[in-house]
């Protein structure tokens, strides 16, 4: 597990023995999970647990700001 960015009160990790497609999980109250290019080449929420819509729409915002540089991350974790 690999924490690559904290932003806005959540913690994005990555997990170095994860699997495809391309995604993070964010972690604040709860947690969610995100895939960094969903078929329209946007971040797309997989699920939630424990966030409110609040946190969840931070989180989405988050990764959307920061998709390049986390689709990078992962490429670095995963080749």
């Amino acid at each position: 597990m690999v924490t690559v960015l904290r932003a806005r009160g959540l913690r994005v990790i990555i997990f170095s023995d994860d699997h495809q497609p391309a995604h993070v999980h964010v972690f604040g109250d709860g947690q969610a999970k995100i895939n960094l290019r969903s078929a329209g080449g946007t971040a797309e929420l997989v699920w939630s647990e424990g966030m409110d819509r609040g946190e969840v729409r931070r989180a989405m915002q988050v990764v959307v700001e920061q998709q390049d540089f986390l689709l990078a991350r992962w490429e670095d974790i995963h080749g």
